[in-house]
């Protein structure tokens, strides 16, 4: 056995071999596996083998295709077999909402290049004869849909691994992982130590364990799976002899997945009385053992099932596979570096090992050697949960993720377990004022304010209230009124909302600026002054969306997604100097947003400070009432606006003063669904929309920000020269787009002359123009004002008209005045 490696990946079920496999292809060959017992111990071998592209997030369908892709590439490789069954699939669906969303994800799959198509019942009983079509409206079919050998694939990613030079050492285990003063890794196992320069956690049903064993708290959960194989079944008999294979079929409301297994049938459940298992810790003596069968739990929906495919009540069953497989809260993956460690990775919360495991493994490899990724992995990044997550919160959400395993993910939906769980002193007074609440991150933040709860002015007195929840729809949702109400409160009047939902840092040091430059690709402002910034990645790419505010000559704060934390954290960490202290201070400053046409009135009705001349972009400390505040003149919105920042102890006193104030000015308060229609009217972009790491920022006009004749090689600057000097091959615009009852939400297909030349990035309603619009990359040769072209929204071909003058406040004039 080595005892020095570059890499040491503990843990060699499908996603830890993936992960060695590719590290080797990348060209990283002094990399090892350490794995207490057998490949494929864990979830690996008793997987039902399935593998399909259909994913909610684009990226992830993408590394799901690439997955699929690769094994025959494996297997040319190895001269091994996968036990690969390209039988296709098809995903049922039995009601409109599910209907929306297969049309919503076959028009992704468009520009993406995956072969998928509808197809309605008769179409599916052809497909798929098993099926019972009664009540089935259509389904989505792809072909690259099927089954495989789960110990054959992962042994055959082993061997490629083992030709590149890779190293894998079975029944070893790991019995502690202790960093020494350089960052490198002394990975204790019961044959001896390795110093390892990283280490990746692939730990699957024990990657909880692993990572405690290094201090780190990963959110996942182990949960109950049962599958089903049957006997004989005569109908699969007759396709069998007739040459061919029955496809897989998804049934989203019977919340199975069926294939063929032999002569037989296959069939899986994520039943709504599911289990946890191993709820204080994955015992270390369990590896190929199954679970005890336990039909009850999934009795409803075998009943259900007999329906759905009749031949499934007349076969016998053959065995019960019950067995545990990871989950972390949203489903997704766990990987990449772990925040506040170096050289730690996690490759973990892998629950469709055999649909995303090449994926991921691609991707880490890219991560630890490139130093980042081809596309943007925020869908299964481990920074996505910060160091908030706690065990009592990732157990409800696990379950709550396998019993929606195959519910309609709907764009506007927001999920209850496990809330709420963080809140601001404002919690109680919103809610009392009718808030209908999301959540970023773990924080509550308002949508919108429902009719009828205001204990002022908010709505007229004796109004009959509004349902408290958000209805979930693809389409046009019980939000609409109370958003146009919102909209219309800050343009023609004024309206309030908290800023806790922005990350916040605290940058100091007498090498701040400087290295601020350094980070930052735009201009760092004088003191009392605010600048916008993109931050790059060194390929060039958006990694962060900033507001910077010069406090002094050796103290800056910055502005950004409160979601991001944890990945910008990270950054600033990798790019740490020695007289610079960057702290997160997201949720130890708070306090509100005020914009609309009377937003100066309200702060100098508020304040003695001369704050009145304040111009667009200045900042300065004022006391606002009995509070002590940072006010910032900028807003999302558009309009003529202030950020005022206090401590959050003297938030709610911050409250009572601005809007006892601005009752005569008409204020009113407003949400998310707000904002994300106001800055629309501005053709602003938001984080993880337009901007994001799949986009640089001459695509997305950010470009404009960059401070080209700063005398610093800041991280990006020769990429971003580089597409300066060629031009960017799309670019980013905006659609007026002739909808009725649905608007644009990202990722639908742009159609000019019958071919697909662009997709929309989001979308939505402007309340204040009255017009759907849509915020769309195409061809930057064809982004000329008036373009005609089609946007596809949920199967309709919507007529749109690319503009360029903004909706409201075209000149700047009220935003600047």
């Amino acid at each position: 056995m080595r005892t020095t490696t570059r890499v040491a990946v503990i843990g060699g079920g499908v996603v830890g071999c993936s992960v060695l496999y590719h590290l080797t292809k990348l060209g990283w060959s002094d990399v090892m596996l350490i794995e207490r017992s057998e490949l494929t111990s864990g979830s690996t071998w008793h997987a039902a083998g399935g593998f399909h592209t259909l994913n909610g997030d684009t990226n992830m369908a993408a590394l799901q295709g690439y997955t699929i892709k690769l094994y025959k590439e494996l297997e040319e490789i190895t001269g091994m077999s996968c036990g690969l069954h390209h039988v296709g699939g098809i995903t049922l669906a039995d009601n409109r909402d599910r209907f929306d969303m297969l049309l919503a994800e076959r028009a992704k799959h468009r520009y993406m290049g995956l072969e998928t198509e509808i197809v309605g019942p008769e179409d599916i009983a052809k497909i798929a004869p098993v099926t019972n079509t009664d009540g089935i409206i259509g389904a989505l079919y792809d072909p690259l849909d099927g089954h495989l050998d789960p110990s054959g694939t992962t042994h055959a990613y082993a061997r490629a691994a083992r030709m590149g030079g890779a190293e894998i050492e079975t029944h070893c285990k790991v019995t502690e992982t202790n960093q020494r003063p350089d960052g490198t890794w002394d990975v204790v196992t019961d044959k001896g130590t390795i110093h390892a320069e990283h280490i990746v956690n692939a730990g699957g049903l024990w990657a909880r364990e692993v990572a405690a064993m290094a201090g780190v708290y990963l959110p996942l959960h182990p949960m109950e799976h049962q599958y089903i194989v049957t006997d004989e079944v005569p109908e699969i008999v007759e396709i069998i002899n007739g040459g061919g294979e029955h496809p897989h079929v998804m049934d989203p409301a019977g919340e199975s997945y069926l294939r063929q297994e032999g002569r037989g049938l296959c069939i899986g459940f994520y039943e709504q009385p599911c289990k946890a298992w191993a709820v204080d810790g994955t015992p270390w003596d369990f590896g190929h053992e199954l679970l005890p069968d336990d039909l009850d739990k999934i009795e409803a929906s075998i009943e259900f099932a007999y329906r759905r495919f009749p031949a499934l009540e007349r076969a016998g069953v053959k065995s019960v596979i019950h067995g545990p497989f990871t989950f972390a809260p949203d489903g997704n993956p766990l990987v990449g570096p772990v925040p506040g460690m170096r050289n730690y990775w996690s490759a973990c919360g892998v629950m469709a090992g055999f649909s995303q495991g090449g994926g991921v493994g691609l991707m880490l490899a890219q991560w630890m050697i490139d130093g980042e990724c081809e596309r943007d992995v925020t869908a299964m990044d481990v920074a996505r949960f910060g160091d908030i997550i706690t065990p009592g919160y990732t157990l409800p959400k696990v379950i709550e993720n396998y019993q929606k395993r195959f519910s309609v993910a709907y764009p506007n939906e927001e999920l209850p377990a496990a809330r709420p769980f963080r809140t601001t002193p404002m919690y109680d007074i919103f809610d009392n004022m009718g808030a209908v609440w999301g959540q970023q991150y773990g924080l509550e933040v308002v949508n919108y304010f429902a009719a009828g709860y205001s204990p002022s002015n908010h709505d007229p007195a004796g109004q009959e209230k509004e349902p408290r929840y958000e209805t979930p729809s693809f389409r046009r949702s019980n939000a609409f009124d109370a958003t146009a109400r919102e909209v219309r409160a800050v343009r023609e009047a004024v309206g309030i909302n908290e800023v806790h939902n922005f990350g916040k840092y605290l940058v100091t040091g007498t090498g701040a600026r400087a290295w601020l430059d350094r980070i930052m690709a735009g201009r760092i402002p004088k003191p009392g002054r605010l600048s916008l910034t993109p931050m790059l990645s060194a390929k060039g790419r958006l990694i962060g969306d900033f507001t910077v505010s010069c406090l002094s000559d050796q103290a800056f704060q910055l502005t950004a997604s409160y979601g991001a934390q944890a990945v910008h954290m990270r950054w600033f960490q990798r790019n740490e100097a020695d007289d610079v202290t960057v702290e997160n201070v997201s949720d130890r400053l708070n306090g509100f947003q005020i914009a609309g046409p009377k937003a100066r009135d309200v702060l100098l009705a508020c304040t003695r400070d001369p704050i009145g001349d304040m111009r667009f972009m200045d900042l300065r400390h004022a006391n606002i009432g009995m509070a002590e505040c940072l006010v910032q003149r900028v807003s999302y919105t558009g309009d003529l606006g202030y950020e005022i920042y206090c401590d959050p102890m003297a938030q709610r006193t911050l409250w009572k003063t601005l809007w006892e104030a601005g009752q005569e000015h008409g204020m009113r308060p407003f949400g998310m669904r707000a904002m994300m229609s106001l800055r629309l009217d501005k053709f602003f972009g938001s984080w993880l929309n337009e901007f994001s790491p799949d986009y640089t920022p001459a695509e997305t006009g950010m470009d404009r920000f960059i401070q080209w004749s700063k005398n610093t090689d800041f991280i990006g600057r020769a990429a971003a020269e580089a597409e300066r000097s060629t031009g960017a091959a799309r670019q980013l615009c905006a659609f007026e787009v002739d909808a009725s009852d649905a608007d644009a939400a990202g990722y639908e297909p742009v159609w000019l002359g019958g071919d697909v030349i662009g997709f929309c990035t989001s979308g939505g309603y402007s309340h204040h123009a009255g017009k759907s619009i849509a915020l769309a990359l195409i061809p930057r040769d064809k982004a000329e004002n008036g373009l005609a072209v089609q946007i596809e929204i949920l199967g309709q071909m919507c007529d749109a008209t690319l503009i360029t003058t903004p909706l409201f406040d075209a000149d700047g004039a009220r935003m600047r005045g």
